[in-house]
């Protein structure tokens, strides 16, 4: 029996006894359907060449014996192409492992593949808050971070876009502050070029602005109205008259941007879902963040769940478009035992940054420009974690806006100044954006 994992690992030694014919008839790309069922795509030419038809004979065979019900029968097997350098448009493709000249494209349910990699925005420093599990405390940090800039006097907008599970403005806005609409709502509305009706009411200012200036633009609005079906919806491609395609991602870029030059803030922050999901996926890889935030605690949970990413960014060899904007996140140190609970947690991360980031260093080799790798406990490293200690005032976040309003500065850098100063580090710019 041939399981969804062994196909590639299968397809590849097929390939391999047939490499000379294979690298003549390049490009050849594998579509593997959304059952999970392979075909070959090949330039229509080689429909006229003998030996290539009996070489795609064997193949199509042995893809049949051996890859049992993720295969197609022999004749089904080869969609001959006209025009082979067209395939990939529009598609996600990745190099066939060990294979010269073979690509595989993955045809998926969602559109949150995490294989495409956005340039980082060039306007304003985007910072995605993420965690590969929730209850870590993401939000009331991010809350925080918001108050700490808006303290120092920048204009930050922040969006909830963890829309299953919305509660970032809460920690921000009582509900008196709470705007009419949200995130929701807009791209709901987009899809029937009714987003500019909503656009500024979905806005609220944070009363603990300060000397600065904290947007918000929450999940949904004060009162959710119908929220479930409404998010049933949120994720549709937008598909106009002239039948051009738009996916929810690229939506939810457009909103960030018409957002971003109607209020020109200094930093952007965006609370992210948790887990590998397709929301997940447009907030780390999709809206061009120059900072992405991977909140962990110690435990396989945590380590698992970031491996999973790590080793399909490697596969799909995007991993250093990424590995560069990434910076792990220390949650909920513990007050006992904290010390051995944090250097756990560092090691933890090495290991895991070692295997799956960084460059290998070859033994008796000193780390060098050429190769991106780290000491482990190097400061300054992305796999060194910037702590935040668990602390009882802050662990309700639903108060976190009165709790804030009040609260003296170094009790908020006592728990969340590690943080804060890289945060500030990473979005300080020589020059920033004029505010007309």
């Amino acid at each position: 029996m041939t399981t969804f994992d062994q196909i590639l690992p299968e397809l590849v030694a097929i390939l391999k006894g047939h490499q000379p014919t294979i690298c003549k008839m390049a490009p050849i790309y594998v579509n593997r359907d959304l059952n999970g069922r392979v075909r070959l795509i090949i330039a229509d030419k080689w429909q006229d060449d003998a030996d290539a038809l009996q070489t795609l004979g064997l193949i199509t065979l042995a893809m049949f014996e051996r890859l049992g019900t993720h295969a197609f029968a022999p004749s089904q097997s080869i969609f001959f192409e006209e025009s082979i350098d067209t395939v990939q448009h529009g598609c996600f493709s990745a190099p066939l492992t060990d294979i010269d000249g073979v690509w595989v494209i993955d045809r998926l349910a969602t559109e949150g593949n995490w294989s495409t990699i956005s340039p980082i925005a060039t306007g304003v420093p985007r910072v995605v808050f993420f965690s590969i599990k929730g209850g870590v405390g993401r939000s009331t940090a991010m809350a925080a971070t918001a108050w700490s800039l808006a303290q120092s006097g920048k204009r930050v907008l922040v969006l909830d876009l963890d829309l299953e599970s919305p509660g970032l403005s809460s920690s921000l806005l009582p509900n008196e502050r709470r705007p009419t609409f949200g995130i929701t709502d807009w791209l709901v509305e987009d899809l029937v070029d009714n987003g500019d009706a909503v656009l500024r009411d979905m806005i609220a200012t944070s009363a603990l602005s300060h000397d600065g200036d904290i947007y918000v633009v929450p999940a949904h609005g004060v009162n959710p109205g119908e929220y479930v079906s409404k998010l049933g919806r949120a994720w549709m491609p937008k598909v106009s008259t002239n039948g051009q395609r738009e996916s929810w991602s690229q939506r939810l870029q457009r909103l960030l941007n018409t957002l971003e030059k109607k209020l020109k803030p200094d930093v952007i922050l965006i609370d992210s879902r948790a887990g590998i999901d397709e929301v997940a996926s447009a907030c780390v890889t999709d809206l061009g963040a120059a900072l992405v935030l991977l909140f962990a605690i110690e435990g396989e949970q945590t380590w698992s769940g970031y491996r999973i990413l790590f080793q399909h960014w490697r596969t799909t060899g995007v991993v250093r478009e990424i590995r560069e904007r990434l910076q792990l996140v220390g949650a909920l140190i513990p007050e006992v035992g904290g010390t051995e609970y944090f250097s756990d947690l560092r090691e933890s991360a090495w290991d895991l940054f070692v295997d799956d980031l960084y460059d290998p260093v070859k033994a008796g080799k000193t780390v060098s420009e050429e190769i991106w790798s780290f000491d482990e406990s190097e400061v300054g490293a992305p796999h060194n974690p910037w702590p935040i200690h668990w602390n009882r005032g802050f662990a309700a976040v639903r108060s976190l806006h009165a709790r804030l309003d009040d609260i003296e500065p170094d009790q908020v850098k006592g728990v969340f100044g590690d943080l804060i100063t890289g945060v500030k580090r990473a979005t300080t710019q020589e020059e920033q954006m004029p505010h007309d």
